[in-house]
């Protein structure tokens, strides 16, 4: 009876108790809970809400379906940075080894691109040779060895998420914060890193386009990292735009290791990816406080020691670690097209999903789970929001296989870029703040 009593209490706006709520969810995860009945209580949840213990109970019981990575033998501090999504998103790339590089073991466990999102794995496999499926040996030794691992998450990690999160993608019921946060946290936790920064994107762009709902939610998710014993903090960032000027795989590596060459100074990804490594430092007692963390990190990149992680990352994932000092030897698309601007103005818009889903229908990301993705093609977009653009001046550039894709492709960019006849404000890069 426990499906039907938790079904039942979500329906008529009660508690459900967590032993009840764990029951559940691991009953489902073992196969003894039927989709009809757990949808039936996703979607009731998702009307009536789950108040933050409910939230928390969900965490735990999808933690104790599979297995948690144990990271005791490392040295410490161990790290682990987390962003729910967005377009041209590349800061792993860049704070992972920033904060390797400041005295911090950086555990990355990342995921794949789904839709107008990217993901950092499909990333970094544009690299010629490099493996994101790693032993726990493996990536325990690399750690140690080097300071920072990203690699992908095991099947025997959170297996309850897995369940639980393609039942909802077909019922609706995605857009719950507390849904949202119990995932989130539940592989956060399962990666076994003690300290937990989430960038927790707002906007069009974004899952949660709203920066009100998004702070809450970005509240949610550190409480639940408070509760289970974890020093977790999160910051709400922008996401109305692309965060990057490109947008794709091998492109999106390129970006990175520019901006770790110092070549993007006051470029947004670069502020961010700052602001970020800054905030870990702090959070890991690295630094006092994410100003003089942030301090220590510009310091690093200055110095070129990011650079060097993440030629020391790629080198040990089995990848070419010359594409550091030559970012030509990725794969690039062999067609170009321009779009340039028909006439004067400012760049008041971008429908930065329209951008993200332009770059997948090239082949840079995909529908299903199963599909492959091209990791040549790209979306390059230079101009941001309030830039002030002359008639014929370049808005943005897309890389396809063939000429009838990249015409396609560019009217469709076109078409998500909105000018204006008077000077319009950037929105802020850093909405909110949510301290441990």
């Amino acid at each position: 009876m426990t499906a039907l009593e938790a079904i039942a209490g979500k329906r008529d706006r009660e508690e459900v108790p967590p032993e009840r709520l764990r029951a559940l969810v691991l009953a489902y995860a073992r196969g003894e809970v039927p989709d009809y009945q757990m949808a039936a209580f996703l979607m009731a949840g998702y009307l009536n809400g789950f108040t933050r213990a409910e939230a928390r109970a969900l965490t735990e019981a999808m933690v104790a379906s599979g297995e948690v990575l144990d990271l005791s033998s490392l040295a410490g501090p161990t790290v682990d940075k987390h962003s729910t999504g967005g377009v041209a998103d590349g800061t792993t790339l860049v704070v992972a080894p920033l904060a390797a590089a400041l005295g911090m073991q950086v555990v990355k466990l990342s995921g794949r691109g789904l839709g107008h999102t990217g993901g950092t794995l499909d990333k970094l496999e544009s690299i010629p040779g490099l493996r994101v499926e790693l032993t726990t040996g493996e990536l325990l030794a690399q750690v140690e060895r080097t300071g920072l691992a990203v690699a992908a998450q095991t099947d025997r990690l959170v297996p309850a998420d897995r369940a639980l999160y393609a039942l909802r993608d077909v019922t609706a019921t995605v857009a719950s914060p507390a849904l949202i946060a119990s995932s989130v946290m539940s592989k956060k936790l399962a990666g076994g890193a003690s300290v937990i920064l989430l960038d927790v994107k707002a906007g069009p762009g974004a899952f949660m386009p709203d920066a009100a709902a998004a702070r809450d939610l970005a509240g949610l998710c550190v409480a639940i990292g408070a509760d289970a014993g974890r020093t977790t903090a999160a910051l709400v960032t922008d996401m109305s735009q692309p965060l990057g000027d490109l947008v794709g795989n091998a492109v999106e590596v390129r970006e990175a290791v520019e901006v770790l060459r110092g070549e993007r100074a006051g470029h947004r990804l670069t502020e961010l990816c700052l602001e970020l490594a800054g905030a870990l430092a702090a959070l890991a007692g690295v630094a006092g406080d994410p100003a003089a963390g942030r301090a220590l990190a510009e310091r690093a990149l200055g110095r070129g020691e990011g650079l060097e992680r993440l030629r020391l990352l790629v080198a040990a994932q089995g990848g070419d670690a010359r594409v550091v000092d030559d970012p030509g030897l990725l794969p690039a698309a062999p067609v170009a097209q321009e779009v340039t601007a028909d006439r004067d103005g400012w760049l008041a818009a971008v429908d930065a999903q329209a951008v993200g889903r332009i770059a997948a229908a090239l082949g840079a990301g995909r529908r299903r789970k199963e599909d492959r993705v091209d990791h040549a093609v790209a979306v390059e977009l230079p101009v941001k929001l309030g830039d002030r653009v002359g008639r014929g001046a370049l808005l943005g550039r897309v890389r396809a296989r063939d000429p009838a894709a990249a015409r396609a492709a560019a009217t469709r960019l076109r078409e998500a870029l909105d000018l204006a006849d008077r000077p319009t404000q950037p929105p802020p890069l850093v909405y909110h703040r949510i301290s441990p």
